[in-house]
């Protein structure tokens, strides 16, 4: 499908396969896919696959270098010459391959390090990066109880001291912090600036296309990959 209705499509396929798919960008387009035992959605299209397919989630997590870091999962050896951010997803969203993780963690190496707040932190790897870049206290919030627990796991396993609880940031009094991180969608993004009270905002989730809704910060920054954009934004009231 066309990269403008990612938004659309994946707010769809989240709701239909909440434990999970697979996205893959080529030629300015956008495909879905899941594996699902028994019958398939008779509106997809569907592709028998081979016995094991449960661990073959695996071969899609490849490490990627991100700044200093080298962000990957606990089955690959990191670089000798990068910081290691060692990630498992679980059944969160987040690994660092995706252009927006990416995008937010290059960010966040160009800010002054201060107090930090991960709105839908999924896995906790923007979170657990800001940790190692100096920022303190973090602090990681997401809705889904599954990316809470694998966020804590993860935190373990590289370290670092992060703060991470379940909880709705729409409806949640939000702590006031030098930063907050907003990886989440264009319409959430939108919802959540006007009840984040921050320096400043790395924002992203959306399209190089889309033009969000800003107020009341203004864009200072903004870094594309793959037809994806992020933003830094700074308060203007």
């Amino acid at each position: 499908m066309p990269l403008e209705r990612a938004e659309e499509a994946r707010a769809e396929w989240i709701e239909r396969f909440p434990e999970g798919f697979e996205e893959i960008v080529a030629a300015g387009e956008l495909e879905l896919a899941a594996y699902v035992e028994g019958p398939a959605p008779l509106d997809l299209d569907a592709t028998d696959v081979e016995a094991g397919w449960e661990e073959r989630w695996r071969e899609f997590h490849r490490p990627v270098c991100v700044g200093p870091f080298w962000i990957g999962p606990p089955w690959e050896t990191p670089a000798a010459d990068a910081l290691p951010l060692v990630i498992d997803p679980g059944r969160a969203f987040g690994t660092g391959a995706h252009a927006t993780t990416r995008l937010c963690v290059e960010l966040l190496t160009e800010l002054q390090p201060g107090s930090l707040l991960d709105l839908g932190t999924g896995s906790g790897i923007v979170a657990i990066a800001a940790a190692k870049l100096g920022f303190a206290p973090v602090l990681g919030v997401d809705v889904d109880p599954a990316a809470v627990e694998a966020a804590r796991t993860n935190a373990a396993v590289n370290a670092v001291s992060i703060d991470v609880r379940e909880g709705d940031a729409t409806t949640e009094p939000l702590p006031q912090v030098d930063v907050a991180v907003a990886n989440v969608s264009l319409a959430l993004v939108e919802s959540l600036l006007p009840f984040v009270e921050a320096r400043h905002v790395v924002a992203s989730g959306y399209l190089e296309s889309d033009e969000p809704r800003f107020r009341p910060y203004v864009r200072r920054t903004r870094r594309v990959l793959d037809g994806w954009a992020a933003d830094v934004l700074e308060r203007s009231e």
